[in-house]
């Protein structure tokens, strides 16, 4: 049984992912936090996101899911490193001050970061790297939609997957953001769109184009619970390791 520990269980992914470990018999959610005052989730109570760093010493979880921002997420992983306690971290929009916290933080402790965490997205990771490599010349267009309260644009998804595209295809060197005007398309150019509307889960489309045919590949997630379970296979998966950095990719990897 891993003993677990949720930053911003007031949140969005806050709540599934502790709704999820409800109904699983492999993790124990022994702490839960948020910024604002709440009594509980899911029947489990929670407290006070200031009182975290001291909470982390008296519940002693095995490992902290953190889907929160990037200022405060900075700030649990931190903790974390401190207390020696491993987190998964799917909060996304980190900067580079962000970015090195992690990185100092996972010399302490097993730190797992991705920007998604359905394993319907790494399929879609690993077909966009196919595709692309096998038509070379191809136009490529990357379009999201998120719902209307997130706040990062491209989504983290999204520059995963443009960060796979520029890897394989070496020429593309720079990303346009949508389109206005006269702008007609330039050599070494993806085209990304961020759409922000209702209550989309989340859905990626890559468009690869030319000599006359189109190759689209889809995800969309029907519920944010995909995000949620993921989450918790990397929760499971990852105190035992050792200190460093990993990836959604590396859980997957593990179980096949």
């Amino acid at each position: 049984m891993t003993r677990l520990a949720v930053t911003g269980a007031g949140g969005r992914m806050g709540r599934e992912v502790i709704e999820a470990a409800g109904k699983r018999e492999d993790v124990d959610v022994v702490l839960a936090v948020n910024r604002s005052e709440m009594d509980s989730v899911a029947g489990v109570a929670v407290d006070d996101a200031a009182d975290f760093p001291s909470l982390l010493t008296e519940r002693d979880p095995d490992v902290v899911v953190d889907f929160t921002g990037p200022e405060s997420s900075a700030e649990y992983v931190s903790a974390c490193a401190e207390a020696g306690v491993a987190i998964v971290v799917g909060t996304t929009g980190f900067d580079e001050d962000g970015e090195a916290t992690l990185d100092d933080a996972s010399e302490q402790i097993p730190l797992l970061k991705a920007a998604n965490f359905a394993r319907g997205v790494a399929a879609l990771r690993q077909a966009v790297r196919e595709a692309v490599g096998a038509l070379p010349g191809y136009d490529i267009e990357l379009m999201e939609t998120h719902h209307n309260g997130k706040r990062d644009a491209p989504s983290g998804t999204a520059n995963s997957i443009l960060d796979d595209i520029e890897d394989v295809r070496s020429e593309l060197t720079h990303r346009t953001h949508g389109r206005e005007g006269d702008q007609p398309r330039e050599e070494g150019e993806i085209g990304v769109h961020a759409r922000r509307a209702g209550d989309v889960t989340g859905e990626h489309e890559v468009l690869v184009a030319g000599n006359h045919e189109l190759l689209s590949l889809t995800h969309r997630a029907e519920s944010r619970g995909v995000f949620a379970e993921g989450a918790l296979d990397a929760a499971v998966w990852i105190p035992d390791r050792e200190t460093g950095r990993y990836d959604f990719f590396d859980v997957i990897d593990a179980n096949q």
